[in-house]
């Protein structure tokens, strides 16, 4: 598998795309599992009309990884094309605060981090894949000035650790915890496993970004948008709140597919 991740780091932007959407589509058609994920959570949104859009869209957010990871860093950050919201991030370096980025699994979320990482240093929470053989591939394309946090307590140190030091931090607030790292809180209406470390970082006082990377058509790249949430991230409803805006904005380019009802072992039952 890493050979042929490799090959295709090779291919065109616009070729992995369109391969991508046929990936999709065929994820789809043989994946009961996936195709009842993505019934619902989109009907429970009242974007159902996002679904054939979504479909392509996720097979084409797999097959840009390989790019994304293996290929020259300065290559990748020259994808994003058109970047909105960037005077955000300049204010908090006029200000010395750090940065916390809440990047949810919509756009290509893995190119976020990459080009902040261009600029200044940037240290992101990072589960170690389940297959052994993608963890190094992932690590070699992170760039130098990406540092990654394990999952852990030791991890949320590390992130607590940067902020105070006014460096950027970035998560996928949208990730399903494990038991005893998250609350039960509202996502589209329907009770979702949310992790309470957004909050908890956000309250040192960092400026909050809420980040995604819209994928142009036709493989023409990407659109960075930065944006300041509407309200204070004082706790995981809110957190769910903002990821919903962003979602709306571009519901095609969501992972609706994504288990995100799931409760995990030992978490204790939603409320009603």
């Amino acid at each position: 598998m890493g050979s042929l991740f490799r090959f295709l780091s090779h291919l065109p932007l616009p070729l992995l795309h369109n391969l991508g959407a046929v990936v999709g589509w065929l994820a789809w058609l043989l994946s009961p599992s996936y195709r009842s994920h993505l019934r619902e959570n989109t009907a429970l949104a009242g974007l159902a009309a996002a679904r054939g859009g979504a479909i392509a869209e996720a097979g084409k957010a797999m097959l840009e990884l390989p790019k994304l990871w293996l290929q020259p860093h300065d290559e990748v950050v020259e994808r994003v094309v058109k970047v909105s919201g960037w005077d955000l991030v300049e204010a908090a370096w006029h200000e010395g605060r750090g940065i916390l980025f809440l990047t949810p699994h919509l756009g290509c979320f893995e190119i976020t981090a990459q080009y902040y990482a261009s600029y200044r240093p940037m240290t992101v929470l990072y589960r170690r894949p389940k297959q052994a053989w993608l963890g190094p591939i992932i690590e070699e394309g992170r760039g130098a000035n990406l540092r990654l946090a394990p999952a852990d307590m030791s991890g949320v140190k590390k992130l607590l650790k940067a902020l105070r030091s006014g460096e950027a931090v970035g998560m996928l607030p949208d990730q399903a915890p494990g038991a005893g790292e998250g609350v039960w809180a509202p996502f589209f209406g329907k009770p979702a496993y949310t992790m309470t470390l957004a909050p908890r970082l956000a309250a040192t006082g960092a400026t909050v970004l809420l980040a995604y990377a819209e994928r142009l058509h036709y493989g023409a790249g990407y659109h960075l948008k930065l944006r300041l949430p509407a309200e204070p991230l004082t706790d995981p409803a809110a957190v769910n709140r903002a990821i919903e805006g962003l979602i709306r904005e571009c519901p095609e380019q969501y992972l609706w597919g994504y288990n995100r009802y799931k409760a995990p072992s030992g978490a204790p039952e939603a409320a009603a």
